[in-house]
């Protein structure tokens, strides 16, 4: 509810705010001034604070405003002033210091003195102020905004260091910038002052300048923001010059600040001044230009020595009809082209600031017509630059100049210049309002610009037959996808190419590609392959130019439906990588790079990002060309001439495998062998170096090569030593090739069994030659049905086996061996392996006890010479008394050979203790008990006494066993109670367990 008197600039009135269930009803005291259709200052007793008016203030507004017969009005207080006599007078001004004595009765009295003596300052001047009339023409009239609580608000978003969305509201703050621009309130620029100084007061800054770490992406965006937004603000046709010169001072002034960051992200580039590439700033900035790097306001600083005053520039903007046929082709900066159109010769960064800026401010006829001039501009460029590239072309290419012309990409750029050009034509192939008095030629139908019939409108003039806005737009965004461009330095810059590409990219993808779009994404094609140094397709590119992959891909998709030999070409030529192909040594540059940046490499933190866009280009490619077997072999030449990278090969072997095995129809054998191909170039690349997913691809080219045929698998096993390693050659690929699954995946008839099971019993033997430890039992396996072949592989084992194979490998063999019913074999390898082996006596959990008594059990059964063989092997391997005494009473249990091979059978007697092989196995076990009992005496512990007694009663039964193995335990406890006669406790439990 509100009420409310007026005068005709000022406004007071009380605003009620019903009651809430939990809040009781208020009532507020709104006062607002105004000032030519501008509220230019407001109060209110709710206390609320925020960057916008309070609901009170906006509820009087708008009461005003809609109910403007139901507000009290009042004359100015002059006037009413001037209508009262002397005694009203004196009765008005008693009255008032009498209602607010404590405030106005020293300024009254004040007043009144400087009134009464005649020489005062008050008497010089004629009439009085009456802050109820409203300013001055003169005076500067703005929308009231609240600094303070701007401050407030930016340094609290800040201080949330990008969460709970605060990099969103600072980006609306921006916004709000822009429109307040737009509306050409002069606020804009207060506000974004106020901005800037929070951002440049954020502590952050000192922090990582000392510590040396970047920003991360979202702050970086928002200070790129800032920065283009003061470009835009200095960009302003309509600003004064001391407005300019005050904007100037407070940006070199932050300009300065030791932690202003820079441009690129962390890296200082040395370039040139390049904003101010122009006749009318020909001595800008002299000072900016030594800077050793720029900063994020170096560009608005270099344009506040641009101005609109260019008699060129002012026809361009102001009118639809500037046009001139008198044409001389003869000079480079001409103003008009052949059709009579106007050009605007400018630095295109600069160009594309001013049509920011004219949009920014609410010009947008004026930005849309410099645009055009710009695009047109372009394509004559465009068009000059390819003649005079076919001039010189052979003698270029002869003497092998690789050149490039932009050190400062437009795609990437801080000031987006193609996204502006682009952004402006669309615009204008949407808007459809006075504002634009009829422009648009083009309707918005599900966000997307569909082209109509062409009508004769006033941009006409400027456009070839057949263009529109958004031909334009398109053009000029595939002529700067296209550019020739250095790569910049540092991550942040990079990274920022990449996304402005992808973003610039993806606004392309909305929009339907018509015949009129098709033709010019074939002209551009064709300039961009025939094109020069000027192109990133071109010829011949330096080698630290930005790829092309992801634009590449993007073209090759748009044409492939209307000319496939176009895209092809296209793409095919984006898929080189100089800077990966070019040897290190190659610093052949341009002069024009080398007296710019002297030894200029950059470092390319984004490499793992182009290489995957190379790999997505190729990948896309692949795809497009099944069926086609020419169109594969190029691709499949390029892929391997190209791509570096062994896990982006194995992508695109296993891509081309998925799309040639779509369920849907037969295999396409072409693209089947195409992946095949990319799976043996990467298990060549991948052989000798560490790859963690080495297994994987192994195991996958086995499987593409069974489904490319019987003939595949055979090769990949006669060249096995160019692919694989030994062990992946038997115990992965012959394996597998071997198994029952392939052999009916493939329906082989004997015949082709045995020859596939030849190649794998021929290579498996190989192996084992090559890598015994490792292929030994593979190659036996492998080898199994062949008796020639199995000799072989057992014979080369037997060689490998007194060198280098350790005992657990000669153990798993034998192991083999006796399972396939060879228990000679089998012990003849585990005598070879108890050679390598050395068990001391504390290892009595080894994991070779398993197979220690297991290569005596199989000797036992042999019989008695086997067993007499393998004791002494035993008796200098083993150390470990519990491990000994095991064998020791196994052997003495049954009669050795009693479990009868071969039929054969022998005396049947057990065999005696007091005779070799077993008097050495038992003396060999007593001494191991000795020996171990010191060894554990030496740092026993209390907590280990009862366990060491266990351990002497088991030492008992061994020693039992000897003939005089009673006396022999006696003297040897007697002994250790000589020796360790110090640990009274141990002994006393040793006397009672054991006398």
């Amino acid at each position: 509810r509100t009420e409310e008197e007026a005068l005709l600039f000022f406004s007071h009135g009380t605003v009620t705010e019903p009651a809430m269930q939990s809040e009781p009803e208020t009532v507020c005291n709104v006062a607002i001034s105004f000032d030519r259709c501008k509220i230019t200052s407001v109060t209110c007793s709710c206390g609320n604070k925020d960057i916008f008016y309070c609901a009170h203030v906006v509820a009087l507004s708008l009461y005003r405003i809609r109910k403007p017969d139901q507000v009290k009005l009042h004359l100015p207080i002059s006037e009413t002033l001037f209508q009262m006599n002397r005694d009203q007078l004196q009765k008005f001004v008693q009255y008032l210091i009498t209602v607010h004595h404590t405030e106005v009765l020293p300024t009254a009295q004040k007043l009144a003195d400087e009134i009464l003596s005649q020489n005062s300052e008050i008497n010089q001047v004629h009439g009085a102020p009456d802050p109820t009339a409203g300013a001055s023409i003169d005076d500067e009239n703005c929308w009231h905004l609240d600094e303070e609580q701007v401050q407030e608000q930016v340094k609290l978003f800040l201080s949330q260091g990008g969460y709970h969305g605060s990099g969103k509201q600072l980006n609306l703050l921006f916004a709000k910038v822009r429109e307040m621009l737009k509306m050409r309130d002069s606020n804009g620029a207060r506000m974004l002052t106020l901005i800037t100084e929070q951002f440049m007061a954020d502590p952050r800054l000192s922090l990582w300048r000392q510590q040396g770490t970047t920003m991360t992406d979202k702050y970086r965006q928002l200070w790129d923001e800032l920065g283009a937004l003061w470009m835009c603000i200095v960009l302003n046709p309509h600003c004064k010059l001391e407005q300019k010169s005050s904007w100037l001072k407070q940006l070199k002034k932050w300009n300065s600040v030791d932690v202003c960051p820079w441009e690129d992200g962390n890296h200082g580039n040395e370039l040139p001044n390049l904003t101010n590439a122009l006749p009318q700033g020909a001595n800008a900035n002299q000072d900016s230009s030594n800077r050793p790097h720029r900063t994020v306001f170096t560009r608005a600083i270099e344009a506040c020595d641009l101005h609109w005053q260019d008699s060129h520039l002012q026809h361009i903007i102001s009118s639809d009809l500037y046009t001139n046929y008198c044409y001389h082709d003869d000079t480079e900066n001409l103003l008009f082209d052949s059709q009579g159109w106007p050009l605007w010769h400018e630095h295109v960064p600069t160009a594309c600031a001013r049509v920011d800026a004219l949009r920014s401010h609410g010009y947008p006829r004026e930005a849309l017509r410099l645009a055009i001039a710009i695009v047109n501009t372009l394509r004559r460029q465009q068009q000059k630059q390819l003649e005079m590239f076919r001039a010189q072309k052979k003698d270029l290419l002869h003497r092998g100049v690789i050149s490039i012309t932009n050190l400062e990409g437009w795609v990437g750029h801080p000031l987006d210049p193609i996204g502006t050009l682009f952004g402006s034509l669309m615009e204008a192939c949407r808007v459809d309002d006075d504002s634009f008095h009829g422009f648009s030629d083009f309707t918005e139908n599900l966000g997307q610009c569909k082209s109509l019939e062409y009508q004769h409108l006033p941009a006409h003039k400027f456009l070839e037959e057949g263009d529109s806005y958004l031909t334009l737009a398109v053009e000029v965004a595939l002529i700067g996808l296209g550019q020739q461009r250095i790569m910049p330095d540092g991550l942040y810059a990079q990274e920022k190419v990449c996304r402005n590409e992808e973003q610039l990219i993806s606004k392309l993808q909305e929009i339907e590609l018509d015949d009129t779009l098709v033709k010019i994404f074939r002209k551009q094609a064709v300039f961009l392959i025939e094109g020069g140094p000027y192109s990133g397709l071109g010829e011949v590119i330096h080698r630290e130019s930005v790829p092309m992959h992801t634009f590449a891909k993007y073209l090759f998709t748009s044409l492939l439906p209307h000319d496939a030999e176009l895209a092809y070409k296209t793409a095919l030529r984006a898929m080189r990588y100089v800077f990966m192909s070019s040897p290190s040594g190659d610093l052949s540059r341009p002069h024009h790079i080398a007296s710019v940046v002297p030894n200029r490499y950059p470092r390319w933190f984004t490499l793992s990002h182009i290489e995957s866009q190379q790999c997505e280009l190729a990948s896309t490619m692949l795809t497009a060309a099944k069926g086609d077997v020419r169109r594969l072999e190029t691709v499949l030449e390029s892929i391997q001439k190209n791509i570096h990278s062994s896990s982006h090969i194995f992508k695109l072997a296993q891509d081309a495998f998925k799309i040639a095995t779509l369920m849907d129809s037969l295999p396409d054998i072409t693209l089947l062998k195409v992946s095949l191909e990319l799976g043996l170039q990467v298990m060549r690349m991948t052989l000798s170096t560490l790859n963690w997913r080495r297994r994987e691809m192994v195991r996958w080219l086995v499987t593409c090569a069974t489904e490319v045929g019987v003939y595949a698998l055979d090769s990949i096993m006669q060249n096995w030593f160019t692919l694989f390693t030994p062990t992946e050659a038997t115990s992965i690929v012959a394996t597998t090739v071997m198994s029952n699954s392939t052999i009916v995946r493939l329906h082989l008839d004997c015949h082709q069994q045995e020859k596939l099971a030849g190649s794998a019993r021929t290579l498996a033997l190989q192996c084992a030659m090559k890598d015994p430890q490792n292929c030994a039992l593979s190659a036996l396996t492998l080898c199994e049905k062949d008796h020639i072949a199995f000799e072989t592989a057992y014979q080369i084992v037997l060689d490998a086996a007194t060198a280098g194979m350790s005992y657990s490998q000669l153990f798993t063999i034998a192991r083999y061996m006796e399972h396939r019913g060879y228990p000679m074999r089998a012990y003849k390898l585990a005598t070879l392996a108890m050679t390598h082996l050395n068990l001391s006596y504390n290892q009595d959990t080894h994991p070779a006890i398993n197979d220690v008594l297991w290569a005596c059990a199989l000797s036992h059964s042999l019989g008695k010479n086997e067993l007499a063989a393998i004791i002494p092997l035993v008796v200098k391997s083993v150390k470990c008394a519990t491990v000994l005494s095991d064998i020791l009473r196994r052997c003495t249990l049954t009669t050795p050979g009693m479990v009868g091979l071969h039929g054969r059978r022998n005396s049947g007697k057990l065999m005696s203790l007091d005779k070799a092989p077993l008097r050495q196995l038992l003396d060999a076990t007593i001494g191991a008990y000795i020996n171990t009992t010191h060894s554990r005496l030496t740092h026993i512990s209390p907590r280990h006494y009862s366990e060491f007694i266990e351990f002497l009663s088991k030492a008992r039964e061994t020693f039992l066993m000897a003939h005089d193995g009673h006396i022999q335990f006696t003297q040897f406890i007697d002994n250790l109670k000589q020796i360790y006669k110090g640990k009274k406790k141990l002994m006393m439990l040793v006397r009672e367990r054991f006398g």
